[in-house]
């Protein structure tokens, strides 16, 4: 069975092919389907058209986690923090700190 939301939101992506929140949807559809390739070249896109979003850092290293790559994992995480500083976001820093803490 297809995932409607899914092929909603790639359809919706052929009209605003930048649209970060719309990228960042299909990322996590992705991401929910075990198909890890694709959820970190969506996250990816998502962060090449918007280095600010930072809970594309935190989802791209939870992906990477899943898959053991801790040193991709901790390099997300801290892109991320550096990210949350630069747009003052302390809510999304304290996250990404609090995942890099449990990496070690």
């Amino acid at each position: 069975m297809a995932n409607e939301r899914l092929e909603k939101l790639q359809a919706m992506l052929t009209k605003q092919p930048d649209d970060a929140f719309l990228l960042y949807g299909v990322a996590m559809e992705f991401k929910k389907e075990g198909r890890w390739a694709e959820a970190l070249a969506q996250f990816d896109r998502v962060l090449a058209v918007d280095p600010g979003y930072c809970y594309a850092y935190y989802q791209k290293g939870l992906v990477l986690e899943e898959n053991g790559d801790v040193n991709g994992a901790k390099s997300a995480y801290e892109a991320g923090i550096k990210a949350a500083v630069a747009k003052n976001d302390d809510h999304a820093r304290s996250e990404l700190q609090a995942a890099l803490d449990l990496l070690g």
